[in-house]
């Protein structure tokens, strides 16, 4: 056993007063593991389990919808009340097992929402190659806060332990804050004051309808990396105006995963991609700070959190090939986990060949080891085509 002085493995209260009992987060993935219909799946509670059982301090569940017209995948949870409510207590208290916090992250994907199961729309409209969407009127610009408020304290109501707002990856309230994407000129766009503005209302609304004492976490991008889009001197300028809130988490990620971006998870590069911008961010805020993307190897999360660059780390990949990473770590038994390497990927193939690793895990099955993008693309394609009917007989009668 390492040393109790470890930083990884050392708790960390909250501001609402909510401990973690370690440093380590499986970050939001989109695990497209439900049913179709907006509901869990077994599989799909397993595989938290298994994170709760493998020593994540804290999992985050990835793209948990309000509105079902704005999902981003048919594979997507969809938390509201005539969900079922039982399949979701179910995973948040299997998911909480042996310590761990559970947080559904609170997802609308905007102008990103998938067209056959839902109506994209966005800030403004697009039409751009692979990508267009309509324009939110001002009457559905403010009945956002109190939609995302509803599943918060639904997400509370159910046993979660927390939420995180998603704020990042070009995602509705991503797209907002992007000059790129947010082409407005009323209150809501222009100015970086103005194109904050939902952000900071949905926070607002979010803390009022949870009530103090219950974690909200939110993810926001460094940069989307994208040309003419949101910059690291606007993202600091956000988080400075999120220390004013009563929020207890940034999440720092970047990069966007609209049509032909390459996303940051997908880099060549060795990373973690964001740290530098966490020790710029440390001098604008006292939240806690959580640094997700890039991180491979077991030095590299620690000299994180020992550094005080980031308070936590998110792993995602890492954990989805070895869902027991922390407590190997802990214990000692396991060094850095070994990464496949993908030659020529096609896009979009490598996120579905660890998407369907999660599958295997969920399913308790030895994941399989075969590299071939192309063949995961397809069966994750194939998967979400037959799960469209579904849906839209749920949701769009």
């Amino acid at each position: 056993m390492l040393s109790r002085l470890d930083p990884l493995f050392q708790s960390l209260e909250l501001p609402c007063g909510t401990a973690l009992e370690n440093r380590i987060v499986k970050a939001a993935m989109s695990d497209s593991l439900g049913d179709g219909r907006g509901n869990p799946t077994d599989p799909q509670i397993r595989l938290y389990e298994r994170w709760a059982e493998g020593g994540a301090g804290l999992a985050i569940i990835g793209e948990v919808q309000g509105d079902p017209a704005f999902a981003e995948k048919p594979g997507n949870l969809v938390l509201r009340p005539d969900a079922d409510l039982g399949g979701f207590e179910r995973l948040a208290r299997r998911g909480s097992a042996d310590g761990t916090q559970l947080w559904p992250q609170l997802g609308h994907a905007g102008a990103m929402a998938h067209p056959p199961i839902g109506t994209p729309k966005g800030p403004s409209a697009i039409a751009l190659p692979g990508l267009r969407c309509g324009e939110f009127g001002a009457e559905d610009i403010a009945a956002l806060p109190d939609e995302f408020a509803r599943t918060a304290a639904l997400a509370r109501r159910t046993g979660f332990g927390g939420v995180e707002i998603h704020a990042a990856h070009g995602f509705l309230l991503s797209q907002f804050l992007s000059p790129l994407f947010n082409r407005r000129t009323d209150g809501y766009g222009g100015s970086l004051s103005n194109r904050m503005r939902l952000l900071l209302e949905v926070v607002e609304a979010v803390c009022a309808a949870v009530g103090p004492g219950f974690p909200i976490g939110i993810k926001l991008n460094a940069t989307d990396q994208l040309e003419g889009g949101f910059t690291e001197d606007e993202a600091l300028a956000v988080v400075a105006a999120l220390d004013g809130t009563t929020i207890d988490l940034i999440d720092i990620s970047g990069g966007t995963y609209f049509p032909g971006a390459r996303s940051a998870s997908d880099s060549a590069g060795r990373g973690p991609y964001f740290i530098d911008f966490a020790r710029a961010a440390r001098a604008r805020t006292g939240k806690p700070l959580m640094v997700t993307g890039g991180f491979k190897t077991r030095e590299q999360a620690t000299d994180a959190v020992a550094s005080g660059a980031a308070d936590i780390v998110g792993l995602a990949r890492a954990l989805a090939l070895e869902p027991a990473l922390p407590n190997r770590w802990q214990a000692g038994t396991m060094g850095d986990p070994v990464f496949p390497r993908f030659a020529s990927p096609p896009e979009g193939g490598i996120t579905a060949w660890h998407t369907m690793r999660l599958t295997d895990l969920g399913e308790d099955r030895t994941p399989s080891t075969d590299t071939d993008l192309e063949a995961a693309l397809a069966a994750y394609e194939a998967r979400d085509e037959a799960r469209v009917a579904l849906w839209n007989d749920r949701f769009r009668r």
